[in-house]
Formats: structure tokens, C-alpha cells, sequence
């Protein structure tokens, strides 16, 4: 579904990545997880060449492109497989929500305004904004404001959605409702990779946690492998420095 080979990325002759090798597979729900810096959401925007990789391979689906040789048909025909939910939203303010979610239908798709209408209409139910089709971005919380993003992305019908740490623009108490959502669409086997700072959210969601520091992968499983035994001593040190008080019975529930 996924395979990135040797994925390099550097900033001012900074690099940032150093040679990401990673797999995953038609349906699976993968999360990054890492410090800032570590080079996670460049690794995610490097997916869908917002970023260009220097070195390296990136496949989605059936689309691969050579890093060095890519054209903008290959990368146009590469991101045509992925949507992305960005941290702010990036919603068009001037826009209802209404017209938000219909926009890549129209444009990117082709579909009749009558279509995207109706197609839209059933996004926004699913991500509990029936009533808000008339609204602009303004007139909304920064959590329906995800919501609108996440329908956006939907609409598209991607391969695989990429999230870009949705909740960390959110108040706390708004975090919730976002996550909600993500976990309902993950449950219809769409994949996903989703870079986070929720832990407890990468647990319940994940198939398989990454994570990352320095510009490398240093640990990868599934969550119960990482959040109960992490194999290196670095993931050891990040997880408790960022919560030591893990829950763990969707684990255990899981495991079974």
C-alpha cells in the first residue's frame, strides 16, 4: 500500500531524515510518535511530496516515484491518492462548510455541483455537521473546524489519509469530539498514518506505533509492544517523560 526506500530530507544542509525505510499495508492505522524535531511531520509530508524528498522511493498504491526523477504528472498522479488534515484546519474562511467540502469534488474530481452537494451533505452527517452547512469557518469551534477538514478529506475517497497532528491547535475539552471521528473512520478500514502527541490515542487507534527521533525510525510495534515494553532505551526515556500514568484496558481487551 505504502513503501518508502531510503527517504533522505535535509534543511540547510540539515538533515532531517536519514533514510526512512517503512512498509504499511491496505487498511492499516499507523501512528508516529517522537519529539519535536524528530522528523515526523516531514516524514508525513514527504508522502504526498509537499515536501520533496532528496533521496529515496515513495510508493502509494500503485504510483511510485523516484525521488530524483520525479515530474509533476507523478507527483500530481502520487498525491491523487492521499488527502491530508492538517494542524490548523486550512479551510477557505470566505467559504460555508458546506462549500469547503464540495471544493475537491468539483475541482479535483469533476463531479456536478448537484453531486458534490449531495455527497458533501452525507460527510458532514457522518462527522456530526448536518447542521452546519451554512456556516463559515468563523462561526465555528477549532474542533468543528477539524471536523470540516477531516469531511474535506473524506470527500476525496484517498488511499490513505495522512493527519498531521489534528488535535494540537485544539483546547482540551474540544480534543475529544476530533478523536471520536478519527477513530469511527478507522474502524471502515481506511489507512491512515497519523502523526500525534496523544498517547492514549495512538494506543486505542493503532495497528502499529513508529517511533521516531533524530531523523530516524528507532522503534516500531504494536501498541502494546511500545507503550508496555519498549525495546530501546530511547523510547523508554521519551514515554516517561511525557505521561507515566497509561491506562491500559482497550490494550488487554485488544489482545485477546
Amino acid at each position: 500500500m505504502i513503501y518508502l526506500k531510503d527517504i533522505q530530507k535535509s534543511f540547510n544542509r540539515q538533515p532531517v531524515l536519514k533514510g526512512i525505510n517503512l512498509k504499511i499495508g491496505k487498511g492499516e492505522v499507523v501512528t508516529i510518535l517522537g519529539p519535536s524535531g524528530s522528523g515526523k511531520t516531514t516524514l508525513l509530508r514527504c508522502l504526498n511530496f509537499l515536501e520533496k524528498p532528496d533521496e529515496g522511493i515513495v510508493q502509494v498504491g500503485d504510483i511510485q516515484v523516484k525521488s530524483k526523477k520525479a515530474t509533476k504528472r507523478e507527483i500530481l498522479s502520487l498525491r491523487r491518492q492521499s488527502a491530508m488534515v492538517f494542524q490548523h484546519y486550512n479551510l477557505f474562511a470566505h467559504k460555508t462548510v458546506l462549500e469547503n467540502v464540495m471544493e475537491g469534488l468539483i475541482v479535483t474530481k469533476k463531479y456536478k455541483k448537484a453531486e458534490a452537494k449531495r455527497e458533501s451533505e452525507l460527510l458532514l452527517e457522518k462527522v456530526g455537521l448536518g447542521d452546519k452547512h451554512k456556516h463559515f469557518p468563523s462561526q465555528l469551534s477549532g474542533g468543528q473546524q477539524q471536523r470540516v477538514g477531516i469531511a474535506r478529506a473524506l470527500a476525496l475517497n484517498p488511499e490513505v489519509i495522512l493527519f498531521d497532528e489534528p488535535t494540537s491547535a485544539l483546547d482540551p475539552e474540544l480534543v475529544g469530539e476530533v478523536l471520536s471521528v478519527i477513530k469511527a473512520i478507522a474502524l471502515e478500514g481506511i489507512t491512515m498514518v497519523i502523526v500525534t502527541h496523544e498517547m492514549s490515542f495512538a494506543k486505542e487507534v493503532s495497528d502499529r506505533v513508529l517511533f521516531m527521533d533524530g531523523g530516524v525510525i528507532v522503534e516500531e510495534g504494536s501498541p502494546l509492544e511500545i507503550f508496555n515494553a519498549p525495546k530501546e532505551e530511547r523510547t523508554r526515556q521519551f514515554l516517561n517523560r511525557i505521561s507515566r500514568d497509561f491506562s491500559v484496558p482497550f490494550l488487554e481487551e485488544r489482545a485477546n
